[in-house]
């Protein structure tokens, strides 16, 4: 261009000369032009190569984030995060105005001038790529960091840059400038799985972007450059030069005063990993959620910002949490010390960082914090925990720490504290209820909580064992265990379908089978104090867990039609055994099962399938799945037409008979329809008779008023039904309790099925776990009534299940079917109770 310009100065002095500037012009300007067409044609074809690579318009309005999925209790607390990133994507608003003034001063100051492409810095890139063998050069803008994030490859070429080129165009036509500032923010990645500003200044600073100063906001706009070799916690020193010259830049235009930026530069950093904001501690549901929605909703649900709402309470899952935690460390504490979890040579730790160091090998479980013992006397030891901290152990905070031998034998309690703690041991301590460090230790023993509503079977609770940290297997859904007598319900309720009542007499005396695989040829099944107390009442029978009683009423009933009619709450046939063994509980059967068994006789006796998930959003908070589950809704309209009377006669009728009429009613009594419909129109099915229902909950009533369960009476309440279960040389203790609102089962043991020790039965294990949680549970929860069902009645019996005459006085009041009763009326008059039994073709005695 210059010589066709010099050209036009020179004077020509001939016409030889003036034709051949001529001649030199037309070229030049024919060759200008040919460049110029070349030039567009070369971008024609660069942009028709590159084109099909670009997002849409509709793509680039439609960008799909990568945030983790996020578990709610069913009141909003956050239980987890699930999701190969650490994404909270924010609107530009809520982002502060210094905080953006960051990013932008060290990233594009020019940004909301240029018109999407800095020529400046794309001219200086092709320069450098042509120029140099480094392919990794700068250039560029924000929104070419947007493009390449989210739309292009990593490639580092000319080609590449062309693409960025092209994009911005499209993005700046598409998006706002405040709209491209969003995406990136929520887009760059900030090491540590951490994508986006917000989460970044939650694991950093575990701060919400509002709350960060001007030192921290300047920290996280220098991590994206290099997110893993220069953020604050792998290289402090480099992160601080890196903070120190953002802070530069945002001086140099104008965001802040030189002031400012010296008292920023000035601070020291602060930062350190900090967890996901999780409200609530419920893991072992979280995982069973994670679980479903990706069963539901695909794999790609864990990325996609889906919120799955649980069915979970938080202050009854705070509770099941507490309850599980404070009564595993009471009982393994109660079984002595077993002494420091490591021991190290404290001469090779000469300096605190070397302790913190040694200390830090070991993550803090469930409050149980890992120290290091430094010093010990008689008086005191001096423990050194991970963030430096020094805490003195006094003989209070280590008396309970009785040495505990292989063979379980416990030693005498410390009288001093060296006797329990060296110099050199790796320890676990807590602080107490009033904030006083004590010496703890990892409990050993196993424990799983479960609690659900009978109405719909929804899980209001659960806890699958003392740390999800230490073990993620879930006992209260993966662990089959024995229930042992906890099973004995099911067993009568089978009885009661038969003909069998609570005054039933049935003899708790020896017995023998011919069995095989029994030592000798012969299974002798024991109480659990191998005494006997000979014909009782099976009200009693129950109260008092006598073995043999369920055993003869097994053998009575049939083994198969037993396990027939147990599979009717919900109990696979292949966790029932098809023996005698059945009576005492030799199924296997995780907690979670046992208390949806119990659900039956706590809602009237429908079968309602356990749910932990409520609804799932997506990001949009469009609810792609709702739970529909069915329900008892016993005063439903169409429950309440729909169901039969079970061929209960009323109490009218009832009297009728017993005063000389036994025919029956020519009609059954009318119902009366309460005007209530159900909640989701879906009803749960009828799987036992109501009155079985009633008459086993009575029953269990008493086992908690005034037998193996009546620690729970603590609760001061009357509306408490359960039972108590331990198992053969005491591996599982087990208690299921419930009210009309809650049914609740709690399970103790060993995961290697071990003993939990001699004489440990389920009313000083797992009793105590129920109790602390239901004392929460039940808290602003008012007494409830057992309605005593159509078909139900009352006699008077002595001790021995004989009726007695109506007016007579005193005698024991016990519920009946209305047909046993006429029945048994009729056989009294004539007959004993054991003739009666005589007549059922059954050897109780």
């Amino acid at each position: 261009m210059p010589f066709i310009l010099a050209l036009f100065l020179i004077k020509p002095r001939s016409v030889a000369v003036k034709r051949l500037v001529r001649r030199l012009l037309k070229w030049g300007l024919i060759l200008g032009l040919t460049g110029v067409l070349l030039g567009v044609a070369a971008i024609a074809v660069t942009y028709w190569m590159v084109e099909p690579r670009l997002p849409t318009a509709a793509e680039i309005r439609d960008v799909r984030l990568q945030v983790p999925l996020r578990v709610y209790s069913r009141d909003g607390k956050l239980i987890a995060m699930f999701g190969e990133t650490k994404r909270m994507p924010v609107d530009i608003t809520e982002v502060p105005i210094m905080v953006r003034n960051a990013f932008l001063a060290v990233e594009d100051a020019r940004f909301y001038e240029h018109p999407g492409i800095d020529w400046r810095g794309i001219v200086r890139a092709i320069w450098l790529l042509a120029t140099t063998s480094d392919r990794r050069v700068p250039g560029g803008s924000t929104i070419t960091q947007v493009a390449r994030n989210f739309f292009l490859s990593n490639e580092y070429s000319l080609t590449r840059k062309v693409a960025e080129i092209f994009l911005a165009l499209r993005l700046e036509r598409e998006l706002s400038k405040d709209e491209i500032l969003e995406l990136y923010l929520n887009k760059i990645f900030f090491g540590y799985r951490s994508y986006g500003i917000a989460a970044a200044a939650e694991f950093y600073y575990g701060k919400k972007l509002t709350d960060l100063d001007l030192a921290e906001a300047a920290m996280l706009a220098s991590i994206p450059k290099f997110p893993s070799s220069g953020n604050p916690l792998n290289n402090p020193d480099r992160a601080l030069i890196r903070r120190n010259y953002v802070l530069e830049r945002m001086s140099e235009i104008g965001a802040i005063t030189p002031e400012q930026m010296r008292a920023a530069q000035s601070e020291p950093s602060h930062a350190f990993p900090h967890e996901p904001a999780i409200e609530l501690d419920a893991p072992y549901l979280a995982e069973m959620v994670r679980l479903e929605v990706i069963e539901r909703a695909g794999a790609d649900a864990l990325n996609n910002g889906y919120k799955a709402f649980t069915t979970i309470d938080s202050k009854l899952q705070e509770a099941a949490n507490a309850a599980v935690r404070d009564r595993l460390l009471a009982f393994d504490q109660r079984k002595g010390f077993r002494g420091p979890e490591a021991r190290v040579d404290m001469s090779t730790l000469t300096t605190v960082e070397a302790r913190r160091a040694a200390v830090g090998a070991y993550r803090s479980v469930s409050g149980l914090m890992p120290g290091l013992v430094t010093a010990s006397d008689a008086e005191s030891a001096a423990v050194i925990l991970a963030d430096g901290q020094v805490i003195l152990l006094d003989l209070a905070a280590v008396e309970w720490a009785r040495p505990r031998s292989e063979s379980g034998a416990l030693g005498p309690k410390p009288k001093d504290v060296s006797r329990a703690l060296a110099s050199g041991d790796v320890v676990r301590v807590a602080r107490d209820a009033e904030g006083v460090w004590r010496l703890s230790q990892l409990p050993r023993v196993q424990a799983a909580l479960t609690a659900i509503d009978p109405e719909d079977g929804s899980i209001r609770a659960i806890t699958g064992g003392f740390s999800f940290t230490l073990s993620k297997f879930n006992r209260a859904t993966q662990s089959n265990r024995q229930p042992g007598s906890s099973f004995k319900p099911f067993i009568y309720a089978a009885a009661f379908e038969r003909g069998f009542n609570p005054a039933s007499i049935v003899n708790d005396a020896p017995l023998a089978f011919a069995d095989p695989s029994a030592e000798g040829g012969v299974w002798k099944p024991q109480n659990d104090n191998e005494k006997f107390l000979g014909p009782m009442r099976l009200r009693e029978a129950m109260v008092l867990s006598r073995n043999l009683v369920s055993v003869r009423l097994l053998d009575a009933v049939g083994i198969n039609f037993a396990r027939e009619y147990i599979q009717r709450f919900g109990f696979p046939p292949e966790s029932l055994p098809p023996n005698l063994s059945l009576a005492l509980g030799t199924s296997s059967l995780p907690p979670l099962a046992l208390a949806r068994g119990y659900s039956v006789f706590a809602n009237g006796g429908y079968l309602v399938d356990t749910y932990s998930v409520e609804h799932i959003e997506d990001d949009s908070g469009n609810a792609i799945y709702t739970a529909a589950p069915k329900r008892a809704c016993r005063e439903c309209i169409a429950r309440v037409a729909g169901d039969e009377n079970d061929g209960a006669a009323s109490a009218d009728d009832l009297s009728a008979m017993l005063n000389g009429n036994s025919a029956p009613p020519e009609t059954a009594p009318a119902l009366t329809v309460p005007d209530i419909a159900s909640p989701s129109g879906l009803l749960a099915p009828r799987v036992i008779d109501e009155r079985n229902a009633f008459l086993i909950t009575s029953v269990m009533r008493d086992v908690v008023k005034r037998g193996t369960g009546r620690g729970a009476m603590v609760l001061e309440r009357n509306d408490l039904a359960g039972k108590t279960g331990t198992t053969n040389n005491f591996r599982d203790a087990w208690f299921s309790g419930f009210n009309p609102a809650l049914v609740t089962t709690v399970w103790m043991g060993h995961d290697d099925f071990s003993s939990l020790g001699d004489r440990e039965f389920a009313a000083q294990t797992a009793l105590p776990i129920w109790v602390d949680f239901m004392r929460v549970a039940l808290g602003d929860v008012p007494e409830m009534e057992l309605v005593v069902p159509n078909g139900i009645t009352t006699a008077r019996i002595d001790a021995a299940g004989n009726l007695l005459a109506e007016a007579s006085e005193g005698g024991i009041v016990e519920f009946f079917k209305t047909e046993d009763l006429m029945r048994l009326s009729v056989v009294d008059e004539n007959s004993s109770g054991k003739q009666d039994a005589e007549q059922q073709g059954i050897d109780l005695f």
